[in-house]
């Protein structure tokens, strides 16, 4: 009788190992992979509204220089405010539109997708 009593000792402390296998591996299946694919989204993410940034400043700075150089005398005297300006609503438009970018397809809490918005169907 002893012998039969390890033997079920033995499984049972084969089963708890293996329950503690699977859920070690679940764990590491539903948090740490998901944290390793957010960590390349953010250092993509960071990494392209970097590049958009210098890329939208040489823009910038361009369009101020082709409006000071290119437009001959018309901004020369007491206009010489203008491209500034101009280039400065140039900034605020595009980061108006990025800003709309960014935030296009966020449902406000407590309203619900109209039902042929891209939410409100099944992503298959």
């Amino acid at each position: 009788m002893a012998k039969g009593a390890d033997d079920g000792t033995k499984k049972g402390r084969a089963a708890f190992g293996e329950t503690v296998s699977v859920v070690r591996r679940y764990v590491v299946q539903e948090t740490l992979a998901p944290l390793r694919q957010l960590g390349r989204r953010l250092v993509f993410g960071v990494a392209g509204a970097l590049l958009i940034a210098v890329g939208a400043v040489i823009a910038l700075v361009g369009m101020l220089r082709a409006l000071q150089t290119e437009t001959g005398h018309a901004f020369a005297g007491n206009w010489s405010f203008a491209p500034y300006l101009l280039t400065m609503a140039a900034a605020a438009a595009a980061l108006a539109g990025f800003v709309a970018f960014g935030f296009r397809g966020v449902v406000k809490a407590g309203s619900r997708p109209r039902a042929g918005s891209a939410a409100g169907k099944d992503k298959r």
